[in-house]
């Protein structure tokens, strides 16, 4: 008789998914044309299959429950796991262009592990820069992320960027008013470029040094974690 043998895919001690044994392609092309489903509108958005405890069914669909926040390039989902517990009556999804499947398992997992917490948070496969009014409505997120975003250091590459002046015109559409969006990056260029972009654009203004003393999320970034856990 086999004896079974313990998954190495699977953390022993918190029973989430190990990043070193998933490959994810380093880059994609977010100009390139789309092999995954995209919803029509919101409306169209079926929430009952990721966020079950929060939609049971999408013939019973909440009006008063909307996705809040967006993680864009979420990553191995890092944040939305901290986002979750400092805010757990708010739905959130991180959009990411590459299948990151360890992403969705940290999340099942996580849920598993610690039963109640972790319901209002989920991942979707999609490309933001083409797609995010067919998730969100007009006025509808109080938060975007945009955390070490692809630096595209090429100029020709630029357009690729997902923080430029006609995107913006995009998020604008999609924030309610007083909404926040976050940047930050290691690459002082690309940092550059993002913190003009957002000056320059009429929809948009920076916020004081209090209002980000004030902001518990900015804490959230100050805080070290390992590249794996982002």
């Amino acid at each position: 008789m086999l004896e079974n043998k313990a998954n190495p895919t699977i953390n022993k001690s918190t029973g989430l998914p190990r990043k070193r044994f998933y490959r994810a392609r380093a880059h994609s092309n977010p100009l390139s044309d789309s092999h995954f489903p995209i919803p029509l509108s919101p409306s169209h958005v079926d929430h009952s299959l990721r966020y079950p405890q929060l939609f049971p069914s999408s013939d019973q669909f909440d009006s008063s429950k909307k996705i809040q926040f967006v993680d864009i390039g979420c990553g191995f989902g890092g944040l939305k796991i901290s986002l979750s517990t400092l805010f757990p009556e708010t739905p959130m999804i991180g959009m990411e262009l590459m299948d990151k499947v360890t992403v969705k398992e940290r999340i099942l997992g996580s849920r598993v592990a610690n039963p109640g917490p972790y319901q209002n948070i989920s991942v979707v496969r999609t490309n933001s820069m083409k797609y995010i009014p067919n998730y969100s409505e007009k006025g509808q997120l109080s938060k975007m992320f945009f955390l070490f975003p692809d630096p595209h250091f090429k100029e020709k590459n630029h357009r690729r960027r997902v923080i430029s002046c006609h995107l913006l015109d995009e998020y604008a559409y999609v924030l309610q008013v007083g909404g926040i969006i976050y940047t930050i990056t290691d690459v002082e260029e690309l940092g550059e470029w993002m913190k003009s972009c957002l000056e320059n654009h009429p929809m948009f203004e920076a916020l004081s040094e209090k209002e980000l003393d004030a902001d518990h999320v900015v804490k959230l970034f100050w805080v070290p974690q390992p590249k794996d856990k982002r």
